[in-house]
């Protein structure tokens, strides 16, 4: 499922790079730039929350039928052969995520990426711009997604790694640069850790918002 806030932009290659699911949802969080037009257009089925990434993830898998729910961001798209390597994963897995890419070809957001595969390898942490999925049964065991201003994929994955381990197939999940290309790779990186920081040392997500975080971060969901 994909949840979505003015991305008319991004959402049609978003949803055509999923065609091989056996549903797509887009859940739109009041978008007035034609969003749910360009989703239905490319095939999904829209449905409507109110705005916050969290609360729009929670209500797409409340009305997902599938044993898997793979959660995209509407500016990212996957890369060809995802569903295939997801259906082969053995039974031990409950979740993962993809390989993070960024649609660049500036040298300098390879560092970045490397730094996610790390994050990924050492502390099995991804985040919702790898496209995150679980099967139906531990994102139901775990919960789901919860209500949250910010961070709502961190906390998801904290719980979900409780309830057994996370793969991390090859396929990667293209996410726009445009955060990293508008306000500089440095800036955007350190903020990202900042905010990262203050919660994993207990700052509540509400009072994260307030971070001088890029406009398009996930509080503008």
């Amino acid at each position: 499922m994909i949840p979505a806030l003015d991305e008319a932009a991004h959402v049609a290659r978003a949803v055509d790079s999923v065609r091989d699911a056996d549903e797509i949802l887009v859940v739109d969080g009041g978008s007035r730039d034609g969003t749910r037009e360009r989703a239905r257009e490319a095939g999904a089925h829209v449905l409507e929350a109110p705005a916050g990434r969290g609360r729009q993830l929670a209500h797409g898998a409340a009305a997902a039928r599938g044993d898997w729910l793979v959660f995209l961001h509407a500016d990212t798209h996957l890369e060809a052969g995802w569903a295939d390597s997801l259906r082969a994963l053995p039974e031990r897995y409950c979740g993962g995520a993809f390989r993070f890419a960024l649609d660049s070809g500036r040298r300098s957001l390879r560092v970045v990426e490397w730094g996610v595969h790390a994050r990924c390898s050492l502390f099995a942490l991804p985040y919702g711009d790898q496209a995150l999925f679980a099967r139906r049964a531990a994102y139901d065991r775990v919960g789901g997604f919860a209500p949250l201003p910010l961070m709502e994929d961190v906390d998801f994955v904290r719980r979900l790694r409780r309830v057994g381990p996370l793969a991390f197939p090859g396929e990667r999940a293209f996410t726009s640069a445009r955060r990293w290309e508008a306000h500089g790779v440095v800036a955007t990186t350190l903020t990202h850790a900042w905010c990262l920081g203050r919660y994993a040392l207990g700052t509540d997500p509400a009072r994260l918002t307030r971070a001088p975080l890029p406009p398009d971060e996930p509080r503008a969901l």
